[in-house]
């Protein structure tokens, strides 16, 4: 089954086609970086933008950022505050003229990890982060997702944890990967501590540097980087797109 995946995110819209079988993009990526918080209806037309790049006319999976309650958005932390209680399912549908999906952003990419990257195969209780503009998350308990676990925004000295240990976060407050993998270490045992979980999978463009980091973390599940990096939410929101045909 051939579905575009769409990942929206904090500075960039990302799409392919993807082969749901396999996993396997279907053409080069394509980005459509965003300077700007767009509007509902503006991200309404840059979806339109990427699935005309692709001439596409068939089901579209999309991933936010946020928590999605069936075709509505219920929360908007890091893009326009307008998406909250917007039925995108219904806005991106007329834009693009195809049947949408909607999903979280990391939700889509534990899917993805869970069928084909580093996830597959794991029976137990299995946590991916994500780490970027913030902090995505997706648990899985028995191969079964746990939609919108949001750990993102944990509190953390009384602010959302992503305020202190996302990719965006370790650039803005100047940290080294040493100092910044400290902070990761207090958040992740904290997780740790909630979850219990048996493995852990970092995704994000920056997992690509986990050796970096992953030395000061040291926690008790086995942790390891996303094989998909950021591929893994086009490809987990086709597949979210192909569950629900």
């Amino acid at each position: 089954m051939k579905i575009l995946g769409i990942d929206i995110g904090g500075s960039a819209v990302k799409g392919a086609p993807v082969d749901t079988k396999t996993g396997r993009l279907l053409a080069e990526r394509h980005r459509i970086a965003t300077d700007k918080k767009l509007s509902p209806k503006e991200m309404a037309a840059t979806l339109k933008q990427l699935a005309d790049h692709f001439k596409w006319r068939g089901p579209i999976g999309v991933g936010f950022p946020g928590v999605i309650h069936g075709p509505v958005i219920a929360t908007s932390a890091n893009l326009h505050k307008c998406f909250c209680g917007c039925d995108a399912v219904k806005l991106f549908s007329a834009a693009t003229g195809c049947r949408v999906a909607l999903v979280n952003d990391a939700d889509a990419a534990g899917l993805a990890e869970a069928r084909f990257g580093a996830g597959r195969g794991v029976t137990g209780t299995v946590l991916l982060l994500t780490l970027g503009t913030g902090v995505g998350s997706a648990l899985f308990c028995g191969g079964r997702l746990y939609q919108n676990s949001e750990m993102g925004h944990l509190p953390i000295r009384g602010k959302s944890a992503e305020r202190f240990v996302s990719s965006a976060a370790k650039v803005r407050r100047g940290l080294s990967y040493k100092e910044w993998g400290k902070e990761l270490r207090d958040y992740v045992h904290t997780l740790e501590n909630i979850l219990w979980p048996e493995l852990i999978i970092i995704g994000g463009g920056v997992s690509k540097d986990h050796r970096k980091f992953f030395k000061h973390i040291k926690p008790r599940a086995k942790l390891v980087p996303a094989e998909f990096f950021n591929e893994a939410g086009i490809v987990g929101a086709a597949l979210w797109a192909a569950e629900r045909r």
